[in-house]
């Protein structure tokens, strides 16, 4: 997790997804009719089938760190020079002046039940 000596400079969320108007379909019918079978709780406590949980817009309008929301395909494209590291996804991580932490790991992810818990936990960590 995060260490709080150093300060955030941004907040990069990946999603266990990749992105395209086919995926996003194949997505709404998991979290629709198979939500057991969806593999992305990061996407199905932030947004509902097809727009974003009120709750967890407003905690985004509020915080002070900026924020970057990435499929898996768009993060391994943008950063794949800069990480040799492999995630398990979904992943929150943290950009700090001399690095990049794992601020909330996919295991912890995988557990949170609502935006209210993600909410409650980034407030803890940064």
């Amino acid at each position: 997790m995060l260490s709080k000596k150093q300060e955030l400079t941004q907040l990069i969320f990946v999603y266990n997804a990749n992105s395209g108007k086919v995926n996003t379909y194949l997505d709404a019918f998991h979290k629709v009719f198979k939500p057991a079978s969806y593999s992305c709780n990061l996407c199905a406590i932030t947004y509902g089938v097809f727009t974003e949980n009120k709750t967890w817009k407003n905690f985004r309008k509020r915080i002070e760190v900026p924020m970057e929301f990435l499929h898996i395909d768009e993060f391994k494209k943008q950063y794949a020079s800069k990480f040799s590291q492999k995630f398990d996804f979904p992943i929150i991580l943290g950009v700090t002046a001399k690095d990049w932490e794992v601020v909330v790991d996919a295991s912890t992810l995988n557990e949170l039940n609502s935006a209210e818990a993600l909410i409650e936990l980034l407030d803890k960590e940064i």
